[in-house]
């Protein structure tokens, strides 16, 4: 399975989005990077479809949206917000009915959690964020993180909602182990590349697999990334919105762009930062992480090395061989923490590539890398906790590893067999000597699930939507920049927008070139330049 697109925010001003790594239990946790979420940090920094400058208003200049046959009751609710009880800020939270599968829409239901900024405001339309993962919960960006997510005048302009997509946090999530449990897994150390370790694998696979169907009950075969586009029309036409104007972040820009083909003609204002190609495979999302990857962590060492109490020698090349003996060296003796836990190659890997989603969190990495090289793990376990979603006291405040793997399983096949995983593997480590072989094998996570897929990758198609303002950044690990060219020349209304800077997304982080695009879109409704460069 691909790298989480968000991992959990590390010290500074990071996002959750998505990567993940390779196939066995104990990767399957200390891999999720998610992409968990994806908090995006830093300062706040035309009528119709087509890519054009000037004004554009989309959708919400027509009548009143259509309401799909069948779901008129759904579409009908009237949230009850209130003051949410777990925050001391401005924030109202409330839950919306959908239904568990769409194509039986008078069976079983299910709740979705929202919570909505500065309360009501006459008038006001609403703002749809979504980290990414996928996993990560929009609630907990929006509640812990707002200021660094959005600017001032886009939270004037909008009450901005964040929620918790289907089998998310606390919209009927999906569950699998308990805390204690997932900290045994992300102890483990298996080895694929052998026989036997592969065979293990695959027994571990299954039996979370079947912890997975045991705990969490029918929502498992209906958290597939269409159905939760489907619930964001769904909030849409209970916020008593005519349009959806949504900003989503890596992963979040693949709901998006399901959202678009799926209701074009409710399109408003749509951004899409650290953009996915849905065109790609699974294993075409792997490589061109793995690939990426290498990339930022070559670039992390140029950064050492030019700084103080850098642990690397030599050459950023020197350095970057420095990073992969450590690997070498914890592969063949896990690390152990001053709390007793167990650090083994996977988990390590995980805090490895956390601080690489934003830049400003290079010093940390530096400092965990220089701490393993001493034999001290804590900080590394620490990313690595944070990418998984553990707090200090041992309990997992997010299910972002149990949704991200059951999200996954559902959007699309992924081959299993000795013979192709065998040839995946020796790709990766082509692409990526460093961490390259810990993302192999990720066609075993899904071989056991107990849900068959229900799509398949396909190039978005969304003829007839307003702009869609799609964002790459030159130097993303998770969600490589091509994708950004790939998803807006496959939408009619795509917009290009690009960002010639290090770690994951770019709004809330990239200065004011990105963040005067971005704001111009969504407040004044100012379709960027196709093809914009920031710098």
């Amino acid at each position: 399975m691909p790298l989480p697109l968000s991992p959990q925010r590390p010290a500074t001003r990071s996002r959750r989005r998505p990567a993940r790594l390779g196939a066995p239990l104990a990767a399957v946790f200390a891999t999720a990077l998610v992409l968990t979420g994806c908090t995006p940090g830093g300062e706040p920094a035309a009528e119709g479809p087509g890519p054009a400058s000037g004004a554009a208003s989309g959708a919400a200049a027509g009548g009143p949206a259509e309401v799909p046959e069948g779901l008129e009751d759904y579409y009908a609710q009237s949230p009850d917000w209130q003051s949410c009880e777990q925050d001391a800020g401005d924030f109202d939270c409330a839950t919306v009915e959908a239904p568990l599968d769409y194509a039986d829409p008078d069976g079983e239901r299910i709740e979705l959690s929202l919570v909505r900024a500065g309360g009501a405001r006459d008038g006001a339309e609403h703002l749809l964020l979504n980290p990414g993962g996928p996993g990560a919960s929009g609630v907990d960006m929006v509640v812990d993180s707002l200021d660094f997510v959005v600017s001032e005048a886009v939270q004037e302009h909008y009450a901005v909602v964040g929620f918790d997509p289907r089998g998310v946090s606390r919209s009927t999530p999906v569950t699998c182990l308990s805390d204690e449990e997932m900290d045994a897994a992300r102890e483990e150390h298996i080895d694929p590349s052998t026989d036997a370790g592969l065979e293990e694998v695959r027994a571990s696979a299954r039996e979370y697999a079947q912890a997975c169907d045991e705990n969490t009950g029918d929502i498992l075969g209906h958290v597939d990334t269409d159905s939760a586009a489907r619930d964001m029309d769904l909030m849409r036409g209970v916020l008593g919105d005519r349009a959806l104007n949504y900003l989503g972040f890596s992963y979040g820009t693949a709901l998006g762009a399901s959202y678009a083909e799926q209701f074009p003609q409710n399109v408003g204002r749509m951004v899409l930062d650290g953009a996915m190609d849905p065109s790609l495979d699974e294993f075409g999302v792997t490589l061109d992480q793995a690939e990426a990857f290498e990339q930022a962590i070559a670039s992390w060492a140029e950064f050492c090395l030019a700084g103080q109490d850098c642990p690397l020698t030599g050459t950023a090349e020197d350095g970057v061989q420095q990073v992969r003996d450590l690997l070498t060296q914890v592969e063949a003796s896990p690390l152990t923490s001053t709390d007793g836990r167990q650090v083994p190659a996977a988990t390590f890997v995980a805090g490895l590539i956390t601080p690489l989603y934003a830049d400003e969190n290079w010093p940390l990495l530096t400092q965990a890398v220089a701490d393993a090289m001493e034999g001290n793990p804590d900080v590394m376990l620490y990313l690595a906790d944070l990418n998984a979603g553990r707090d200090e006291d041992g309990t997992y405040s997010s299910n972002i590893n149990d949704a991200f793997t059951a999200i996954n399983c559902l959007d699309a096949s992924a081959p299993s067999d000795t013979e192709t995983l065998r040839a995946q593997a020796e790709q990766l480590d082509e692409a990526s000597p460093t961490i390259g072989r810990f993302l192999a094998y990720a066609g075993a996570n899904c071989a056991e699930w107990p849900e068959e897929p229900v799509d398949e990758p396909a190039p978005a198609s969304a003829p007839g939507a307003a702009p869609i303002v799609v964002i790459g950044t030159a130097g993303d690990p998770a969600t490589p920049y091509e994708w950004a060219p790939a998803l807006a020349g496959q939408l009619e209304s795509g917009v290009l927008v690009s960002w010639d800077g290090q770690g994951h997304t770019a709004y809330g982080r990239a200065g004011d070139c990105i963040g005067d695009a971005v704001d111009g879109y969504l407040v004044d409704g100012t379709v960027p330049e196709d093809g914009l460069q920031c710098s």
